[in-house]
């Protein structure tokens, strides 16, 4: 008797994939080639402008961009072919580099000029992070995806432990330009090994969205979904408060801790390290707290990094809570994205995770902004204790929104739903479409057939549907009617083809409360042109 070898689904395993282990280890050298520009930009920040509210907006210069456009990139990733769109615009980002490079030697950078450089190179960003995370379940099996999820964690940490303190050290030694211009060669690494990838295609059997309705499909699903509502709360909750340690960190090495750019570069590395760390006892951790707990904890630790930073004017203490921060950022950010990722279906999961992205980097310009308002109205001291309190005020308003809600759930497609049967053919635009479902409810089931139709209208919701309604008739009470629209035939046979088995185990349980002789009677009704 054949036994089924077990899958190997430890911390090390996605890298059994080729694919996997040669993008993660370019994205790494990539990654630390845009820490240094970071280190660089904020260092040369606080050198042509002193103000708080300066620095702090090459911050949110940094992250603005992903909050404006990751909407837009979300619904280009699952449109277009994601290895040719990461081509691109790494190829963009690798010319705004060298640009910049050039005008920090020639001293020709004003306060004006970085903050719209850092700017373009975050619309760059905001254009490729919804494709490099949509890629990643393509890159390894299922069992895995966590595992895989978490490596990008760390790999991002890793380079933040290598950019930053290289960065330090180069500004010191060699000069300011240095750090920018190694990051213009960090990119030929990653866009080496995007050319040489070869993903399998994807059969497109139906029509290709168009721009603006595939961003409200995405929407509509996002926001019908009560996981993914979950863990939007739980981010927005921690990133408006965590952005305070991020923005205040270059004043905190300059002015709190009167040090240099080797300092600053130091504390950054500590972070990475902290990160890279904690990524290793991370699944531990998970196993035994649980998602919840562990951003709790993650929370808690920001937190305290952010007090001690306020109150023990010490660099060696310093680099300890830098560490502790790394520590508690990965395992906030790693919960954060599994739990988002595994109540995203695949025809909609780069859109999903770009609303994710975006209320991400929202709330870091958001916070990033505000802290500097609040440490040049009062001090830098203050600024980290009330964001310190806030966090933890925060977790505690919601840590009965639980996380990993989608990870038991079906969310591949079932394909359950017959071919609607059509007396002449439609136009594949044509529309809106009303679909009218007739049930037959006996009295005793009639309250659990309206509480599972609250889950149906949810489901038909997520895959287009509006106008939804459930209609009782006015003579025969055992008759029921669901309506929904669609706004066209092609969205109604897309539905067709994206319903989930999740969505499958509701429809089932409502079909067993119908008690016709036949199943429920489905009708089609297009407008008429």
């Amino acid at each position: 008797m054949n036994e089924t070898k077990p899958v190997d689904t430890g911390p090390w395993a996605p890298f059994r994939h080729r694919a996997f282990a040669f993008l993660w280890v370019a994205t790494v050298i990539s990654n630390v080639g845009t820490w240094m520009h970071d280190v660089g930009a904020g260092w040369l920040m606080t050198e042509l402008s002193p103000s708080p509210l300066v620095v702090s907006l090459v911050q949110a210069a940094t992250t603005l961009p992903v909050f404006l456009f990751a909407i837009f990139a979300g619904a280009l990733a699952d449109l277009m072919d994601r290895r040719k769109l990461l081509i691109s615009v790494n190829l963009v980002m690798a010319g705004l580099a060298a640009g910049l490079s050039a005008m920090v030697y020639l001293q020709l950078v004003t306060p004006t000029i970085l903050i719209l450089f850092t700017f373009l190179m975050g619309i760059c960003a905001a254009l490729m992070a919804p494709a490099w995370q949509a890629i990643v379940p393509g890159l390894v099996d299922k069992p895995r995806l966590g595992a895989a999820i978490a490596l990008n964690s760390m790999g991002i940490n890793v380079s933040r432990a290598i950019g930053p303190a290289l960065a330090g050290f180069l500004i010191v030694s060699v000069g300011l330009v240095s750090p920018f211009a190694l990051n213009t060669l960090s990119f030929l690494g990653i866009l080496v090994v995007l050319v040489c990838w070869k993903p399998a295609e994807t059969r497109q059997i139906m029509p290709r969205e168009r721009m603006l309705g595939a961003m409200r499909a995405g929407l509509r699903y996002v926001f019908n979904s009560p996981p993914v509502i979950a863990t939007l709360i739980r981010a927005v909750a921690f990133f408006l408060f965590a952005s305070a340690y991020w923005a205040m960190l270059p004043l905190v090495a300059r002015t709190v801790l009167d040090g240099g750019a080797q300092l600053y570069g130091i504390l950054l590395a500590s972070v990475g390290s902290g990160a890279v760390a904690g990524a290793f006892v991370l699944p531990r951790i998970k196993a035994r707290l649980g998602a919840d707990k562990t951003v709790m904890a993650g929370t808690i630790g920001t937190a305290l990094v952010m007090v001690s930073f306020a109150l023990m004017q010490n660099p060696i203490m310093a680099v300890v809570a830098s560490f502790i921060a790394g520590t508690s950022w990965i395992a906030v950010l790693s919960s954060l994205n599994v739990s988002v990722q595994t109540a995203l279906p695949d025809w909609v999961r780069a859109r999903g995770l770009s609303v994710f992205l975006t209320l991400f980097f929202g709330s870091m310009s958001a916070g990033s902004v505000f802290w500097g308002w609040l440490a040049e109205t009062f001090s830098i001291e203050t600024t980290l204790l009330a964001a310190g309190a806030g966090a933890i005020i925060l977790m505690i308003a919601t840590m009965r929104i639980r996380l990993n809600q989608g990870a038991d759930l079906d969310l591949s497609p079932s394909m359950h739903w017959p071919e609607p049967i059509l007396s002449e053919s439609i136009e594949e635009d044509r529309g809106p479409v009303m679909i009218r479902i007739s049930y037959r409810i006996t009295p005793e089931n009639h309250e659990s057939f309206r509480s599972l139709m609250n889950e149906m209208r949810k489901a038909r919701q997520r895959h287009g549907a509006y106008h939804w309604g459930l209609h009782h008739d006015s003579i025969d009470h055992d008759l029921f009617v669901e309506t929904w629209s669609e706004g066209s035939w092609i969205e109604h046979l897309r539905h067709h083809k994206r319903v989930s088995g999740a969505d499958r185990e509701i429809q089932e349980k409502v079909n067993r409360l119908h008690s016709g002789d036949t199943k429920p009677k489905v009708d089609h009704l297009i407008a008429v042109n």
